[in-house]
């Protein structure tokens, strides 16, 4: 794409948690990230059920372990999630709320934790502005407000404040759920509050999570990196939206198809994704794809998305295809939250050869082959820094667009600057711990001056907005539950549905509702209802739940076929992006529209 000279690359960031990324942007970063989570003495997930997605902002390493024993050893662990999900049976706290409240209910922790003094003022006062703003921002959030609001108990909000801010060290995790919901970078940027006004990100002299290994020599600082410009990129045709610390707004990419005139998009490569089932408005996102002129699909499967290609390539597999652990140590640019949280790398080469008489070639070999073909020069970047985050100088290498490398060589290309040289990790088949790296947080450069913003202005907006809002946008009258996502154990997303291995069990998503609002719409499991919205309809299987709060009901994204399939819901499910519109409460920045605390209403058929 830079080669082409365009701009057009989107990624499924914008649809999944791009408030992560705007939040950090307006609040700014912590140089040194978190301290480590065997320190740790509360928890806070949001919408997250880290036994089952695998991630909690913790160790990823079997997640649902480590949380079982950190809350054997003494931590605190709170729950924000109208179900009582798996992690939320071991928790504390439970704050089974109304969906869409996350951020009403984080701003009610806030006001006791500042109104209290219970905030760390000597961590604030040197490195963070904006407590002012803050206060009076979320001084309309008091517990006894909030909880009414939200459907929790008001002593619950305060434990859970007292609880926060008497920790010695503490996370905060949100989900996608919350993401999805409106407000989602507000509930992040609250997020990112709760933990300056604690004061736990890592000091001085803490053990450094998340060193560099593949990446380049590093030291971290326990200093703040200044917030910075939430929007860069190229500017979009559609609801005035443009590229940002997030990315370009996927929610905007079907009408930027669709749209007459200059700009327009008319080929499109999908590159491991599985737009009809993942993107919102799927109706929006099915005439889209059909209307391209070229449309190229990678993927091993015949999904939703390839069934519509003009081209369905298929690439190695990953046992076909040498790797590093470099991608997930880089993950951490992304959020402070994910990554290795020890100074691990691995190489794995190629297990097994391709099938004899086999057609396929990895992903970034026909990128390669395709540049070649168009005389284009292309040069890779081995630097994975992310918005101010840039710790080393950018590394560039231009490749030889005459003798094609292998997969092997490339990542040599890839990894000249490792702190520790792929030579050397190659010497650990089943990867390592490299404690030579292992280092302590550096003081505070005395000439830092850069400040964390707890008072951002678009946010403190926002907050003074949903103060005067309804609790959740629910039309009582005419869809009378919300819905919220969920995931399953057995699939990621659209991926495995074509494993009867994994999909033999159960090959749908059932539509999830707690028995008293199965009795009182005269449902029952194993039901076939009509879902509608203001948007759309699905058919759907219904299955009791009694972990539900009533009054919401859930189902998992990515199921179903295509519009004008033959469908049936018990047999490949509901596709949940027919009742959302990308119009529906978009996010100014992000564009996501409300895909979660959806207003719905059942119909029996």
């Amino acid at each position: 794409m830079d080669a082409l000279g365009s701009t057009m690359f989107f990624s499924v960031n914008t649809i999944d948690k791009p408030g992560m990324q705007i939040a950090q942007a307006r609040h700014g970063l912590w140089e040194a990230g978190h301290p480590s989570f065997e320190d740790a003495e509360a928890w806070i997930l949001v919408g997250s059920n880290p036994i089952i997605s695998k991630t909690g902002g913790f160790p990823q390493n079997n997640p649902g372990m480590r949380l079982k024993e950190a809350v054997n050893r003494g931590l605190k662990l709170i729950v924000i999630d109208p179900r009582r999900s798996e992690v939320a049976r071991r928790a504390h706290i439970h704050l089974q709320c109304l969906p869409g409240n996350d951020p009403a209910v984080l701003a009610a922790i806030v006001h006791v934790i500042i109104a209290e003094r219970l905030f760390d003022a000597d961590f604030v006062d040197a490195n963070a502005d904006g407590l002012e703003a803050l206060e009076s921002a979320v001084a309309s959030f008091k517990p006894a407000a909030v909880a009414a609001r939200a459907g929790v108990e008001e002593a619950d909000l305060i434990e859970a404040a007292h609880v926060l801010a008497r920790a010695r060290s503490s996370g905060i995790f949100c989900g996608t759920g919350p993401s999805f919901a409106t407000y989602g970078t507000l509930t992040e940027y609250l997020a990112n509050c709760l933990t300056t006004l604690c004061g736990h990100w890592a000091r001085a002299g803490d053990v450094l999570q998340k060193p560099n290994v593949l990446l380049p020599a590093w030291s971290a600082r326990a200093q703040p990196i200044a917030p910075y410009p939430e929007a860069s990129g190229a500017q979009l045709r559609v609801r005035g939206l443009r590229g940002n610390a997030s990315g370009l707004p996927v929610a905007a990419l079907a009408d930027e198809i669709l749209l007459e005139g200059e700009g327009q998009i008319k080929a499109l490569f999908c590159l491991g994704g599985n737009p009809m089932m993942a993107f919102p408005d799927q109706r929006r996102t099915h005439e889209a794809l059909r209307k391209l002129d070229l449309l190229v699909v990678l993927d091993p499967e015949m999904n939703a998305t390839a069934r519509l290609a003009d081209y369905v390539l298929p690439p190695s597999l990953i046992l076909e295809t040498p790797g590093t652990s470099l991608l997930m140590e880089a993950i951490k640019y992304n959020a402070h939250s994910r990554g290795l949280d020890q100074p691990y790398a691995r190489y794995a080469p190629a297990i097994v050869d391709p099938p004899a008489g086999s057609d396929l070639m990895g992903d970034w070999e026909f990128f390669y082959e395709l540049a070649k073909h168009m005389g284009l020069p292309l040069t890779i970047h081995s630097h994975y820094g992310i918005g101010p985050h840039r710790e080393a100088p950018c590394h560039s290498v231009e490749l030889d667009m005459t003798d094609r490398p292998s997969t092997d060589e490339l990542i040599e290309l890839l990894l000249q600057t490792s702190r520790i040289p792929l030579a050397e990790v190659k010497n650990y088949p089943h990867g390592h711990i490299f404690a030579e790296v292992k280092e302590r947080v550096r003081e505070r450069d005395p000439a830092c001056m850069a400040r964390l913003d707890l008072g951002n202005s678009t946010m403190m907006g926002e907050l003074e907005q949903i103060a005067v809002e309804s609790s959740g946008g629910v039309d009582a009258e005419d869809y009378p539950l919300l819905l919220v996502p969920r995931r399953v154990n057995h699939l990621v997303n659209s991926y495995g549905r074509a494993s009867p291995s994994l999909n033999s069990k159960k090959p749908y998503n059932p539509l999830s509702i707690n028995p008293a609002d199965a009795s009182r719409f005269a449902i029952s499991s194993g039901d076939q209802v009509l879902v509608q919205s203001r948007f759309g309809e699905v058919r759907a299987i219904v299955e009791e739940d009694k972990e539900i709060r009533p009054g919401v009901v859930s189902m998992s994204h990515c199921f179903g076929g295509n519009p004008g399939d033959d469908e049936d819901p018990s047999t490949e499910g509901a596709n949940v992006g027919r009742l959302i519109s990308v119009e529906d409460r978009p996010d100014p920045i992000t564009g996501i529209p409300r895909m979660g605390a959806l207003p719905i209403r059942i119909v029996s058929l």
